[in-house]
């Protein structure tokens, strides 16, 4: 089985490369051969074999079609401009979120015209396809209506997505990521990376800003758990989805006080003195038009789970980047 990562290098990428090695049969099947792609070249763990690298940008005449030549048998595309930057900058946005992913499934689609060929392909996509006025919590029969340019380029992604895997072009799942928190490493121009922030940055005795208030209710799920939606999408039998290709993955409804007050049972009220409240506007916002919560009901038959509190949240960051200790 040959398994293919667009966006190896970013958080989640590296995460699902990481659990590749410590778990071969995490996929139930033998990776013969894994290839990692990025616009910068990807690390590689030392306990991988039958692997390749590849620093390419998927938005970039000729490159899906380079990519779809040695026809992986399963493809997760997650490379993406995240919502910040996709706003920020209108043509990148939609130049690599949807210019580069349609041309990776009119690669496929024109792969499998000369010889039959039609791989799992697993899309990361995100609650921001969904848009307000909302209800108390958004079941799987919400219309997509989004706000933002991200959440529109991701929108668009997924009906495609539906449509090409309706025509049996590939076998596609649309993973609707929650806001992944706590992320690793440092801060990006992701509108959401304070959530993170407000946990990873006094966790390492470090000071954060918040810059909305604390009744900010959001939907979350940690790294783990994405990792966990991803390994999930490759393995499952993809008959019991049906038409509707994207599904919203199960998390964790929260305020961002009860983050802090989480922190401040894990870590202490030290750690919590370390949040600096500076109001920004312009995040408070786009963070006003976000969902809130979900009912991942179908997901979660269809096996997706994620956590149920704050408080493993923050123990999984402690267990999996800080080796166990604050």
């Amino acid at each position: 089985m040959h398994v293919m990562i667009i966006g190896a290098a970013g958080m989640i990428g590296r995460k699902l490369v990481d659990k590749l090695a410590a778990e071969p049969d995490a996929l139930a099947y033998e990776i013969a051969k894994l290839t990692l792609v990025d616009v910068i070249e990807p690390p590689v763990p030392a306990a991988l074999s039958a692997i390749s690298t590849l620093a390419l940008d998927l938005s970039s005449e000729g490159s899906a079609e380079r990519l779809v030549s040695s026809r992986p048998d399963v493809i997760y595309h997650l490379a993406a401009i995240v919502s910040g930057e996709a706003e920020a900058d209108f043509d990148k946005g939609y130049s690599v979120n949807l210019d580069g992913t349609r041309a990776l499934f009119e690669a496929i689609r024109r792969e499998g015209q000369r010889e039959r060929y039609a791989p799992r392909l697993i899309f990361a996509s995100s609650i921001a396809v969904f848009g307000q006025p909302f209800p108390e919590k958004i079941g799987d029969e919400f219309f997509a209506t989004p706000l933002t340019s991200y959440g529109t380029q991701k929108a668009i992604c997924e009906l495609l997505l539906a449509d090409y895997s309706r025509r049996g072009f590939f076998d596609g799942i649309g993973i609707r990521l929650p806001t992944i928190c706590i992320r690793p490493g440092k801060p990006n121009k992701a509108a959401s990376g304070f959530f993170s922030n407000i946990l990873r940055e006094p966790l390492a005795g470090q000071e954060a800003i918040l810059p909305v208030d604390e009744n900010v209710r959001h939907w979350f799920a940690s790294p783990r758990s994405a990792v966990g939606f991803f390994i999930h999408a490759a393995r499952m039998d993809t008959g019991r989805i049906g038409p509707r290709r994207n599904l919203t993955m199960p998390g964790l409804s929260a305020l961002v006080g009860e983050e802090v007050e989480a922190l401040k049972r894990i870590a202490g009220p030290k750690a919590v003195g370390l949040i600096r409240r500076e109001p920004d506007p312009v995040i408070g916002a786009i963070v006003a038009g976000w969902p809130t919560n979900f009912d991942a009901r179908r997901a979660r038959e269809l096996g997706f789970t994620a956590e149920s509190s704050f408080d493993e949240i923050i123990r999984i960051h402690i267990e999996d980047e800080l080796g166990g200790k604050i």
